[in-house]
C-alpha cells in the first residue's frame, strides 16, 4: 500500500473487527486528505460539460486546493484558450460543483496532457 505523509498524524484506533466498506468510504470521505480530491474528480467526470468537446479533448482539471483550480492543457494555443475562458470556466465548475469551491483558474501546458477527443494530429479522418 502507498505511504503518504498524511497519514502519520492519524489517531484512531485499529481493528480487528470487519466493518462495512460503506463506513470505511465514509470514514475516508470525511479524512481532509481524500476530500480534497473529491472536488476534482467530480470537476473531471463531467469536464465536457464544464468547457466543451473541443477544449475538453486538450484540458484535464489537475488539483483544485485553496479555490484554486489547476487546469493542464496540452498546448501553449490550447492554454492561451483556456486562459482566455478562465472566468467562464471557474463559473462553469462551481455550477458542476454544486457550491462556489473555484475562486480563481490556473492554466499549465503539459504536453503529456492526453488527448481524449480526435486524432493525435487533431483530425478525425
Amino acid at each position: 500500500m502507498p505511504h503518504s505523509t498524511g497519514w502519520s498524524s492519524r489517531k484512531d484506533e485499529r481493528s480487528s473487527k470487519e466493518t462495512p466498506i460503506g463506513d470505511v468510504v465514509e470514514g475516508l470521505l470525511r479524512e481532509p486528505l481524500f476530500a480534497r480530491g473529491m472536488a476534482v474528480g467530480r470537476l473531471a467526470a463531467r469536464w465536457e460539460d464544464v468547457v466543451g468537446p473541443k477544449l475538453a479533448a486538450e484540458t484535464t482539471p489537475e488539483s483544485l486546493e485553496n479555490g484554486v483550480l489547476v487546469v493542464a492543457a496540452s498546448t501553449g494555443p490550447f492554454g492561451a484558450q483556456a486562459r482566455f475562458l478562465a472566468d467562464e470556466i471557474r463559473a462553469q465548475a462551481n455550477a458542476g460543483l454544486g457550491e462556489e469551491l473555484v475562486e480563481q483558474v490556473r492554466i499549465v501546458v503539459r504536453p503529456e496532457v492526453a488527448r481524449r477527443g480526435g486524432s493525435p494530429t487533431g483530425s478525425d479522418g
